[in-house]
């Protein structure tokens, strides 16, 4: 099954749950809006290249559009699709005023040099430039993008309508008013989860096993946060491999080796095993893949051992597996909830923009860990109100239900339905 039909499983599944009508799975399942564009680029070398670009606009029944920007090599429209009705889905259980979307171009930035990085990225604002806008598209990093590639889109924005709108693309440098926690606050949303679930099913954090699948953004800093928490990091991997160490990893150390070598098997102790996917199997209470879709499946679930999975990444466990996982007692913290970090710190930077105002790194953490605490407690009460049913639930079937009820409001007193 393809991610995007595992998404619309999984919705079709709430839509069930929580007794919503047909014509409204109808609506949820169809993108408001899909933009593709071409973007010619003359590179460096002399060459004419032109790149295809994405924007999906999901759904904007609770606000304006509000998902990543993803650069990569196998990037397909059906994938940006599914990435952004998961934002619809994400932003609503937030409780934050967005709607969904994803955009992207089919791209290795590897490739690039930094100059012709620059003039693609102007290229897709220009492209776009018409869906854009602060109260109507807010674009974020992704996969392949960083506060750099924002900075360069959000200049080119300004300069296409005659002045400064900081607040159109959020997860900027903080001299262009971004917020420095947004370069952890994904990472630091998943530890945050990590810990509310742990308290209520292992007794706490303290001295627990994680292990980190994908040692991006995202994985370094929930390997960061939860060992700051008191948990042992044991395990964590990224395309070169797995690093395990029962006793637990330098985790700032890990850090370091990754972003110096870009290599996180160069870390200088533990075992190094080649098999990216063997963080999956290790002993250890917590996992978190962090990574991609489709990490845990059907095939494999059966070497997981960890009782609470954390999901860093987008639809990194299929439907199937996840099943199999909650019916073995493991709890499957789902993505929207997990990794919604990021989007609710765009949220509150995108707030700061629009008023011209700054808080405190401290201050903005703060409501971040309120928001992401909250997000987690009222999933949970859902989780094991349907659960006392004495029918098999999972706690994304919770979350999408709490999710959807939100959108089906919204649609409803708008008169979409």
């Amino acid at each position: 099954m393809s991610f995007l039909n595992n998404v619309l499983s999984s919705i079709k599944r709430g839509c069930e749950i929580g007794g919503f009508p047909e014509e409204f799975f109808a609506l949820i399942s169809k993108p408001e809006r899909i933009v593709m564009v071409k973007i010619p680029v003359r590179l460096s070398s002399g060459k004419l290249e032109v790149f295809e670009g994405y924007r999906v606009q999901h759904n904007s029944a609770l606000g304006p559009y509000k998902g990543g920007i993803r650069f990569h090599p196998k990037l397909t429209l059906e994938d940006d699709i599914a990435l952004a009705t998961i934002m619809t889905l994400k932003n609503s259980l937030a409780g934050i005023p967005y709607g969904g979307a994803k955009g992207g171009v089919s791209v290795n930035p590897k490739e690039l040099t930094q100059k012709d990085l620059e003039a693609l990225c102007r290229g897709y604002v220009r492209a776009l430039k018409p869906v854009l806008g602060e109260y109507i598209d807010i674009p974020a990093p992704d996969v392949g993008t960083t506060p750099q590639t924002m900075a360069w889109m959000v200049d080119e924005y300004s300069k296409l309508v005659g002045y400064n709108v900081p607040a159109v693309f959020t997860a900027k440098p903080p001299i262009l008013h971004g917020n420095p926690v947004r370069e952890y606050a994904t990472g630091f949303g998943c530890a945050v989860v990590s810990k509310e679930v742990a308290e209520k099913v292992l007794g706490g954090i303290e001295g627990k096993r994680v292990s980190i699948q994908g040692f991006g953004n995202t994985g370094q800093w929930h390997a960061y946060f939860v060992s700051k928490m008191g948990a042992k990091v044991v395990a964590v991997s990224d395309t070169s491999g797995t690093v395990y160490d029962p006793d637990g990893l330098d985790v700032e150390l890990a850090m370091k080796v990754k972003n110096t070598t870009g290599k996180v098997i160069n870390y200088p102790k533990g075992v190094k095993i080649p098999d990216p996917q063997a963080s999956l199997y290790v002993d250890a209470e917590i996992l978190g893949p962090d990574a991609m879709e489709n990490q845990i499946t059907i095939e494999n679930v059966g070497k997981v051992k960890a009782k609470i999975i954390v999901e860093g990444a987008n639809g990194p466990t299929t439907p199937e597996a996840e099943l199999e996982l909650t019916k073995r007692g493991a709890i499957v913290v789902p993505d929207f909830l997990a990794n919604a970090g990021g989007v609710i710190m765009s949220y509150l930077e995108w707030v700061e923009n629009l008023q011209w105002y700054i808080w405190d790194e401290d201050e903005t953490r703060a409501k971040l860990e309120k928001i992401m605490k909250s997000n987690l407690s009222k999933t949970y009460k859902k989780f094991e109100e349907l659960q006392s049913s004495g029918k098999e639930f999972t706690m994304r079937d919770a979350a999408l239900v709490l999710s959807l009820e939100r959108i089906y409001q919204a649609m409803k007193v708008r008169g979409w339905l």
